[in-house]
């Protein structure tokens, strides 16, 4: 599977994934041909490129649950957007809590483990990709965590909203990724002060709950030069926690076209040496929420060589039995032999 810009798509390319409307409706199917029509509709619909299977790669299994995901974050994409734009223009974003509600009903009481699919970004989308992305997280999480209902929704709330002052970053500063200058990091900062002074003076006529709008300081201010943010209690310290830990997995594992993503262990591994910002509590809680190394994934080891997962260890991911593709050894792991 490779990804293939827009421009570059050709008749007979076969899809990866599938694509869907706003609306959640399905337009192409996983393995259709590409036709000249199909890759107009594809340039119509604003997508930056799709990936695509090599010309004798078979279809990758997915269950109906995996297909559902994908579906859903390009249904709640498209409501994110619209609510957002209607802060921008100084209006109510009326669908905003029924949009915390389907994520909190679907992705807030799970039993079991979900494959977290991410979505392909660019500096155009990122805001409403990233920040679904980080609402369905925090949901599972504080699912996991036993979180009472009313701070799963001010936590999916304040997710969804935490990084608005992105939209008034200009695109050129967001297309250099993370190649940003101590200036640019310094802009994107009052940018994000600025969404969050959008957000404050009508936030109580929104109908969201009002322990967002707290969480969404504690994240924006933690690190501002002009405002020290104030101690909150325990249980708002751990929704904040829970954000924190949300916001750099995503970030770390998103599929951006200006930098390749790391793996889901190479994430975790990297958040766990940073005890000090990230909660472990949390880490642990997300790594019973999604496959990090599930049966079948294929791992680059550190001493250059690729590796198939044996079998899932439920109890610490980390810690796992896999096949070494090169001699065909089956090898009990640790993390420091996991790349990426």
């Amino acid at each position: 599977m490779q990804f293939v810009r827009t421009a570059d798509l050709k008749p007979g390319m076969r899809l990866a994934k599938p694509i869907y409307n706003r609306m959640g409706v399905l337009l192409y199917e996983r393995d259709t041909k590409l036709t000249f029509q199909g890759i107009n509709s594809i340039e119509n619909f604003g997508l930056i490129g799709i990936f695509i299977l090599e010309p004798a790669e078979p279809v990758p299994p997915l269950s109906r649950e995996d297909l559902e995901f994908e579906q859903f974050q390009t249904i709640y994409v498209f409501q994110l957007k619209d609510n957002m734009d209607n802060l921008q223009a100084n209006r109510t974003p009326a669908s905003l809590p029924e949009l915390v509600k389907s994520i909190q009903k679907r992705y807030g009481v799970l039993d079991h483990k979900v494959n977290f699919a991410q979505n392909l970004r660019s500096s155009a989308d990122f805001v409403y990709k990233h920040a679904i992305s980080v609402a369905i997280l925090s949901a599972m999480i504080s699912n996991q965590m036993h979180l009472p209902d009313p701070q799963q929704s001010a936590l999916i709330t304040a997710a969804l909203l935490y990084d608005f002052g992105y939209l008034y970053v200009p695109q050129t500063i967001l297309d250099k990724g993370d190649n940003l200058t101590e200036a640019d990091k310094e802009f994107i900062q009052l940018n994000l002060e600025r969404g969050y002074e959008t957000l404050r003076p009508n936030y109580q006529e929104f109908d969201l709950p009002e322990h967002s709008l707290e969480i969404i300081q504690q994240v924006i201010f933690r690190n501002s030069k002009n405002f020290k943010v104030k101690e909150v209690s325990e249980s708002l310290s751990l929704l904040v926690d829970i954000l924190l830990v949300a916001d750099r997995f995503d970030h770390l594992t998103a599929m951006n076209i200006n930098k390749p993503p790391i793996s889901e262990v190479a994430a975790m591994a990297e958040l766990k040496k940073q005890k000090h910002v990230y909660n472990p509590l949390v880490l642990a809680a997300l790594a019973e929420c999604i496959h990090i190394l599930p049966a079948g994934a294929c791992v680059d080891l550190s001493d250059g060589e690729k590796a198939l997962v044996l079998v899932e260890n439920p109890a610490d991911f980390l810690h796992t039995m896999v096949l070494k593709l090169s001699n065909n050894v089956i090898y009990g792991l640790s993390a420091a032999v996991i790349t990426k």
